[in-house]
């Protein structure tokens, strides 16, 4: 599965609104469906496994937005950790017992049909040492300041600008603060800005300069995307 594709940001948004009671099991799993097509859990249609996971005691999912060197949201075992990287991204379901990570792939059968397959892999426990909205936010910022002081001696097409771009997948679900809204879309909008950044018409030291300025951007990127979609988890004081 492409990193960009949403499906596991958009699982883990919808699926924490509908356990929260702001939206219904057959909206959150309709949304899900709207980024990546028809969704199976193994052969299991995605609605279905979901009820079934609640009855078995589901009370939040948190997001894993990994890359090589940095397994932002994972903590193994190593199976599920590997596949969540190649993947660039995995959604863990946290039961009263255990926790399950499911990760995408794509899902063809035939000529027309294109959906989502996600593959159920055990989980470790959950990550307390994850950044909070707010402290995202802050990182964010700062990333941004560095990378555009960094590309300011790097001359060359630019790829798009953040502010021309619309929400690109950074959508979140009833239930979710402003101040999530508000970094989840920056942090979208980013990531885009990210995929889009070529290498024409730089030199090799042009070249090394964008390439750390837009590795520290991703990570800063990837942090907020994940602190976002985490936030209607958060304890209500720092949901402003």
């Amino acid at each position: 599965m492409h990193p960009e594709s949403p499906v596991c940001r958009v699982l883990v948004v919808w699926g924490n609104a509908w356990l929260a009671g702001h939206v219904g099991l057959d909206e959150a799993a309709d949304r899900v469906e709207s980024a990546g097509g028809p969704t199976v859990v193994g052969e299991v249609p995605l609605r279905e496994h979901l009820a079934v996971l609640r009855r078995d005691g589901l009370s939040e999912l948190r997001l894993a937005l990994p890359a090589p060197g940095d397994p932002l949201g994972l903590s193994g075992p190593p199976e599920f950790n590997a596949a969540a990287v190649e993947a660039g991204q995995a959604a863990i379901a946290v039961l009263s017992d255990r926790r399950l990570g499911l990760v995408p792939s794509p899902d063809r059968r035939g000529s027309s049909y294109a959906g989502v397959r996600l593959s159920v892999y055990e989980a470790g426990p959950v990550r307390h040492d994850l950044p909070s909205l707010a402290e995202a936010e802050q990182e964010l910022s700062a990333a941004i300041r560095a990378a555009t002081e960094s590309l300011d001696s790097v001359d060359g097409p630019m790829a798009g600008r953040p502010e021309r771009l619309g929400a690109a997948g950074g959508d979140l679900a009833p239930g979710y603060p402003a101040r999530a809204h508000r970094v989840s879309a920056l942090a979208a909008r980013l990531a885009t800005v990210l995929r889009l950044a070529g290498e024409r018409g730089l030199t090799s030291g042009q070249v090394a300069v964008r390439d750390a300025a837009l590795r520290e951007l991703d990570r800063a990127v990837r942090r907020a995307l994940l602190a976002s979609c985490h936030a209607i988890l958060e304890p209500s004081p720092d949901r402003s």
